[in-house]
């Protein structure tokens, strides 16, 4: 049986959690709205947790030094080192070493715990907001919209241009273009800690790619939205996903995974079809993606090999307003 989340049995932080918290409220009457809706005065708690292995220094520099940087909100800090100590923090800002790294998702529920607030950005290292009010402006969205469980913001390239993956649409249209979101770029994203509990937390079996996508459906499938914003941007660099080696094997095994764990039939099949589909037209093109199924195969054989265990399926109300939403799970 594989890794499953460990974030459900944790208690709920307070602000016990944050000794040294960092704020910058925005000057002038209004300080920024509070969760529950805009209170004059009042500046919001916001939970980040910073993920590294402390490979990207200057990044993660950058990456702090914007979080730091937000205004109308407190940040309440704390940098995740995934197999590494963090060293050379900022002040106001907290290191959490793991001694091994059990992967992304892993990392991410155990900063959870360490920072307070209702919501709570989870930050790669080499990722950033692109604006001091990413933040006070995330939490106005929710503010207004106590059933928003999950914020998706917009990415910009730090150079060069941005992949269309990172739109979160079958059809990509305009990037600036806000919608309903069922699959995640999981870099800079905002999620109500409410959500994140009933969703189970960061589905750890997966250790990295498409994580977030069975994070976003089970948000849904708990009864909140998720919602693609296009005018809330954050910075990253458009690095290939395949410069992992093991890409295009956790590609295909995590597909099927997410059939498994998630799907009832035929939805079950039917996703996996399509995404079986889906890659073999992209490969037959081109050597290098010839190169990529036999990998691409080996992992979609244990995807149906391997149990992953975690079966929770999603609810048929849900993937009928997946389906009305123009999504529904098989693509």
């Amino acid at each position: 049986m594989t890794r499953q989340s460990s974030l459900a049995s944790l208690p709920r932080p307070t602000s016990t959690h944050a000794p040294d918290p960092v704020s910058q409220p925005v000057p002038g009457p209004d300080s920024g709205p509070a969760l529950g809706g805009p209170v004059l005065g009042e500046v919001v708690d916001v939970g980040v947790v910073v993920l590294t292995q402390g490979h990207r220094p200057d990044d993660l520099a950058a990456a702090l030094a914007a979080v730091l940087g937000q205004q109308g909100v407190t940040c309440d800090v704390v940098v995740v080192g995934n197999g590494w100590e963090p060293t050379g923090l900022p002040a106001g800002v907290r290191g959490l070493a793991l001694p091994v790294d059990d992967g992304i998702p892993a990392g991410r529920n155990a900063g959870v715990p360490h920072v307070s607030g209702d919501l709570l950005l989870f930050l790669d290292d080499d990722a950033r907001p692109a604006g001091p009010d990413y933040l006070a402006r995330a939490v106005a969205l929710f503010a207004a919209d106590p059933g928003l469980g999950l914020v998706h913001p917009r990415v910009d390239a730090t150079y060069g241009e941005a992949p269309t993956r990172w739109v979160p649409r079958v059809r990509t249209g305009d990037p600036r273009r806000s919608s309903p979101a069922f699959v995640l770029w999981e870099g800079a994203t905002v999620v109500r800690r409410d959500a994140l509990l009933a969703a189970g937390g960061w589905p750890e079996v997966y250790r990295y790619a498409h994580e977030g996508i069975e994070l976003v459906w089970r948000v849904w499938d708990a009864g909140f939205s998720v919602r693609y914003v296009g005018d809330l941007v954050a910075l990253h660099p458009p690095i290939d996903p395949a410069r992992h080696a093991t890409y295009h094997r956790f590609n295909a095994r995590h597909r099927v995974w997410l059939a498994r764990r998630n799907l009832r039939w035929p939805f079950t099949w039917a996703y996996v079809a399509t995404w079986t589909l889906v890659q073999l037209l992209r490969s037959v093109g081109s050597p290098e993606g010839r190169a990529s199924l036999r990998p691409w195969t080996a992992g979609w054989w244990e995807g149906w090999r391997v149990d992953p265990g975690g079966r929770r399926p999603l609810r048929w109300r849900t993937v009928w307003r997946m389906t009305r939403l123009g999504r529904p799970p098989v693509v």
